[in-house]
């Protein structure tokens, strides 16, 4: 599917625990992606409105 297999111990650094080949390696990635739009999500759902400033005339 993803290329050939691979074992876990040939990889190291970040390839270790993020990886195209392994089960384990594409299923933190996954999680790492759901992780980050989820922090976006919820930056945005907590940080304070912008209120409007109106020109004084």
């Amino acid at each position: 599917m993803a290329g050939d297999h691979a074992a876990e111990s040939q990889f190291t650094g970040m390839a270790k625990y993020f990886n195209s080949t392994t089960i384990r390696g594409r299923a933190n990635v996954a999680l790492a992606t759901y992780g980050f739009i989820g922090a976006i999500v919820l930056y945005n759902m907590v940080k304070p409105s912008k209120k409007e400033v109106k020109a004084a005339h």
